[in-house]
């Protein structure tokens, strides 16, 4: 059963919050310069809504909560989109506190959300480790988190000619983890409780 979502519209026909993705949708649908956002409960809901529509707003609420179940803001995250599966996908890696973008990579034929994971959580680890930075790096995706553990990503994504550079960057990042055992610390964003990670693409 899926979990209740709860969408934060801040420029849209009619502001407010709306409990289901049609209701969000009638807002911003053919509203110029709509921002909205989706959100794992009612009360960081309306922290966001309340922050307002700027570019990092959506995560001002993380200094808000209690320092006990705050995330490390002395972070980065990383995610993926992907339309289709497979589809165009593309990865991205921001500074937490603030989702300054650090990198973005895509988007690439073919692909799958699986693979944009892992791609972005390999290259924010290099991306750490060439900045001489102590930050850990928070990731939603498991899958991706268990593939860099084992060093392989293990996917069953179909080869063909549009991602021939996908399974190259594959190959790339999982030489790059056998030649990198010490590399900094991973967590998993817990979207339950912080609502989407700071680099999500904001599509849902």
């Amino acid at each position: 059963m899926a979990k209740q979502k709860f969408y934060v519209v801040w420029r849209g026909h009619q502001p407010g919050i709306y409990t289901s993705w049609d209701a969000c949708k009638e807002q911003v649908e053919n509203f110029a310069g709509a921002k909205y956002r989706s959100f794992p409960s009612m009360e960081i809901a309306e922290a966001a809504m309340k922050a307002g529509p700027e570019e990092k707003s959506g995560r001002e609420y993380l200094h808000h909560l209690d320092d006990a179940v705050k995330p490390a803001l002395n972070s980065i995250a990383v995610d993926a989109a992907c339309t289709g599966n497979p589809g165009i996908m593309e990865y991205r890696g921001v500074i937490t506190d603030g989702a300054v973008e650090l990198f973005k990579v895509g988007p690439f034929e073919d692909g799958n959300n699986n693979v944009g994971e892992f791609l972005a959580l390999v290259h924010g680890l290099a991306w750490l480790q060439q900045n001489k930075s102590d930050f850990i790096i928070y990731s939603d995706s498991g899958t991706a988190m268990s593939w860099v553990r084992t060093g392989k990503a293990r996917t069953k994504m179909a080869r063909t000619k549009k991602n021939a550079k996908l399974f190259e960057l594959i190959a790339r990042g999982e030489k790059w983890l056998a030649l990198h055992p010490k590399r900094n610390e991973i967590r998993k964003w817990d979207t339950q409780l912080w609502g989407e990670i700071p680099a999500d693409f904001g599509r849902k």
